[in-house]
This record gives C-alpha cells, structure tokens and sequence, in this order.
C-alpha cells in the first residue's frame, strides 16, 4: 500500500512494512479500562507522506489484486447496513479550533446522503450475510444502505476536563465506550451500526500522532455496551497544508476530510475489523489513497477519498 496521510489498520501495517510504523505505538493496546477492551493492533491506517511524494503517487494505479471479499460469513458486524455516525470532540482543548475542523467534519457527514452523494453509492455493492469469500453480493444478503438522510445522528463536545495529551490506544475506546454511554447506545443492538469518531484537538497527540506515521485508524473494542466501531482520528491540520491528502489545493482542512472519508468507509464495509471486506491491498480505501478528489455536496465542497470498487474493478470517487 503507498503511503498517504496519515491512517492506522492491522492489514494496513503489514503492507506498509514501514520502520516508522514500527514505532507507531500499535503494539496492542493493553486493556485499560474493564468496560473497554481495544483490539492488540488497528485498522485502516493511512499512512503519512509529503505533498510531493503525494503528487507522484497520482500516477499510480490499483490493480485487480486490491478486489475485495467478505472475510466471514456472518451477519453482524461485517459490514454497517444503515450507517450511523456519532462524532465525539475530546477534552476541553476544544476551545481551541484554528481550522475550524469542528464545523467542517459537521458539515460534510450532513452532506453525506441522498441523491447528490454519489460518492456514498460505492458503498452499497457490499454486504454481509453471505459464503465467506463472496466478491460479488449482487442480491444476496444485507447490503450497506445509501443514507436518504444525513448519517451524521450525533455530535458531543467532551469538554468537562482536558483529553491526555498523549493519549493511548486504550484511551482512545475508552473514550468510544464513554460517547456510546453518553448517546444511551448502552447495547449491543444499536452499536451494529453505530461508529464513534474520536476527535482529538490541536496540539494532542493520540497513540503517537503524528510522529507515529498516520493520520487516523479505526478499530472495535469490546465494552459491556457489546462491541464497539471506533476511529482515532487526530488533529490533521497539524501535519500542515496538503498533509494526509494527494490535492494540493493550500486548503488546511482537505487532509483531514480525506482521512476521515477513508476512515468511514472503511468501518462501513469492515466493521469489526477485519471480517469484513479485504483484498491483496487491504480495505476499501486503503488501495486508494493516491485518489483524491474535491466534491461538491448539498452542504459544500470536500476532499473525499477514492474506493475501490469490486463493480468498477478500479479505484472511483463516485458509485
């Protein structure tokens, strides 16, 4: 997988082979708290690079080694058939914004839905229930269900005391386990499609960040509230102007849009990771991150990462 931006994954890691990765911190997480019980390593990891390394790496083409197949024949937890998102802004330090990547991240999963997505449509090709191995679900089994309303449901400021600053991977699902308390997720039934973005501010450094060599990574962590999709996704205007995204548009917040996009639709289709849709080159959007592209929603204009679609057999930015 080339590096891009920054993103974590445990697929993600052992195609990288990157050194810098081995000191990234993803060395399992011990348990933490007994309510939260995060995963020895993480997913969906998008990686670093530099914008020049970025402009070269739009050259690059997937291949049909990146198609995906379903890695259980489950039918929960694969995949998120009606997606929900829930993003948690972490610690007091939220005071401070200077990229306003708070209102932005609002923004965009307010435009995610409906007929002007069609960036979203991708994601439906795919589903759960079905033979383990499956590449092509056509009819079969419960697919991922384009939003015809924002999946954005829920929005909390944890800012009653400070976040670490240098938070753990522990900590992080501990703060996940927390925001589903808070939203009354308190079982397993609402958390089958529930995802808990984990925000963390400027000047914070979450498992490493950004010295550990990703822009964010998703994960589950088993909690008494059933098990949980989470993302670490770190302040990524940090990294600078075109940090974690192949567009060099001077934009400080299309970094953090391309991350985050990456992140969503790969916990949509590998929601416990990682039994859910995988290939040669990891998730949906890990064979993607040379594929940026500015798209414009009901609620504006983003940076959303490219998928890899099994239909197209090719990486696209719209279904």
């Amino acid at each position: 997988m080339p590096i891009r931006p920054f993103v974590s994954s445990r697929r993600a890691l052992g195609l990288l082979g990157a050194a810098a990765l081995a000191t990234a911190g993803f060395a399992g997480a011990g348990a933490s708290p007994a309510s939260a019980s995060p995963e020895a390593a993480h997913f969906g990891v998008k990686p670093l690079h530099s914008t020049s390394q970025g402009v070269q790496a739009q050259t690059t083409r997937a291949t049909s080694t990146s198609t995906l197949s379903v890695g259980s024949s489950g039918s929960q937890g694969v995949v998120s058939p009606t997606p929900k998102v829930y993003l948690v802004f972490w610690g007091s330090q939220w005071k401070n914004d200077p990229a306003g990547v708070a209102p932005d991240m609002q923004n965009m999963f307010k435009g995610l839905y409906g007929s002007q997505d069609t960036w979203g449509t991708i994601l439906d090709q795919y589903c759960e229930g079905v033979a383990k191995g499956t590449v092509t679900c056509g009819t079969k089994g419960t697919h991922v269900q384009h939003p015809t309303s924002t999946p954005l449901v829920g929005t909390w400021f944890d800012n009653s005391a400070a976040a670490p600053t240098n938070a753990t991977a522990a900590q992080v699902a501990a703060e996940a386990v927390k925001a589903a308390g808070h939203f009354g997720n308190k079982t397993q039934a609402p958390n089958l499609n529930a995802q808990y973005v984990v925000l963390s501010a400027t000047g914070t450094h979450p498992d490493g960040f950004p010295n550990s060599g990703f822009c964010a990574w998703h994960d589950k962590t088993s909690s008494s509230y059933g098990n949980l999709a989470y993302t670490n996704l770190p302040y990524v205007p940090d990294t600078g102007i075109d940090g974690c995204t192949t567009l060099t548009d001077g934009r400080a917040l299309s970094g953090i849009e391309s991350t985050e996009t990456h992140e969503y639709a790969e916990t949509v289709t590998d929601f416990w990771p990682s039994i859910g849709w995988n290939g040669g080159n990891g998730e949906i959007g890990d064979a993607c991150v040379n594929l940026d592209s500015f798209v414009k929603l009901s609620t504006g204009s983003f940076d959303l990462q490219g998928l890899w679609s099994n239909a197209a057999n090719n990486c696209v930015t719209k279904g």
